[in-house]
């Protein structure tokens, strides 16, 4: 299997996956940015039908459109270059299945979906709540990611999932009570059933996982969920109205079996088979 369709079906398709190899603000182990190719590359080795859904990707309208060309070093520019390609492709009608890169790459995602959806809720799957209002002086960065889109869509319509790593002072944010869900899954479909018909824009930080399963990550925490755990919630997702993911925080070469971008893979298979419903 692989991530691609003929580009001449490409006006035809409901979903595109980019990639978005950017992760200049990652704080620990960098590397994500090469995340997009590894998953590529990882993708040939799984099936395109999923046995959990019981569906092919082979069936579905999705094109690859490769990565966004991005700066090096210029956070500013990159965040803008990232708006910017997602406006025209959900103003054409596109949903868009981002690959990065550090989470960070969600904020510009998420202001871009804001630009047509008056209303939508995220549900971030997450070892780390990303909360915090500025990091080591920088309100732009993988650690405030949320924080900065809660700002947009409001703090009642983010909804967290698998958090297992955040500061006290978290628990005092806006609906943090109700709308974070310690540690695994348990909540999710008390949060889908809240969430009803509203539209998601689904954020996965691929450190949810527990990092036995999923080494091959910047910032690994123990304790986190298993791949069947992962698999279970998003198949909750299918009859949900679902405008927009991204899948984040692989780093690669800190995984050398290959298993890591092997996951991430076939998460990303799950993922279209849900938006192309």
């Amino acid at each position: 299997m692989k991530f691609y369709c003929s580009i001449h079906e490409i006006k035809k398709t409901k979903t595109v996956l980019v990639g978005v190899p950017y992760d200049g603000t990652s704080t620990y182990r960098p590397g994500s940015r090469f995340a997009p190719q590894a998953i590529r590359e990882a993708s040939y080795g799984i099936e395109s039908y999923s046995p959990y859904q019981d569906k092919d990707l082979r069936d579905i309208r999705f094109y690859d459109i490769g990565d966004i060309p991005l700066s090096y070093g210029d956070k500013e520019l990159n965040l803008k270059l990232i708006e910017a390609f997602i406006i025209k492709l959900i103003m054409k009608g596109k949903k868009t299945l981002a690959l990065g890169g550090e989470h960070l790459i969600t904020y510009p995602l998420i202001k871009a979906y804001a630009k047509k959806y008056k209303e939508f809720a995220i549900v971030q799957l997450d070892a780390h709540s990303d909360l915090i209002d500025s990091y080591r002086g920088e309100s732009l960065s993988h650690a405030t990611v949320m924080r900065r889109c809660s700002e947009i869509v409001g703090f009642e319509n983010l909804y967290q999932l698998g958090i297992r790593s955040m500061v006290e002072e978290d628990k005092l944010l806006p609906h943090r009570d109700v709308n974070m869900g310690l540690f695994d899954l348990s909540k999710a479909e008390e949060f889908l059933k809240r969430i009803g018909d509203k539209p998601i824009y689904l954020t996965v930080d691929l450190d949810v996982l527990d990092p036995s399963i999923f080494p091959g990550t910047g910032t690994p925490e123990p304790g986190g969920i298993t791949y069947k755990e992962i698999l279970s919630f998003l198949k909750l997702l299918r009859q949900k109205k679902i405008i927009g993911a991204d899948v984040v925080e692989l780093s690669p070469h800190y995984d050398p079996t290959g298993v890591s971008s092997v996951v991430a893979a076939s998460i990303v298979r799950e993922i279209l088979l849900i938006m192309g419903n």
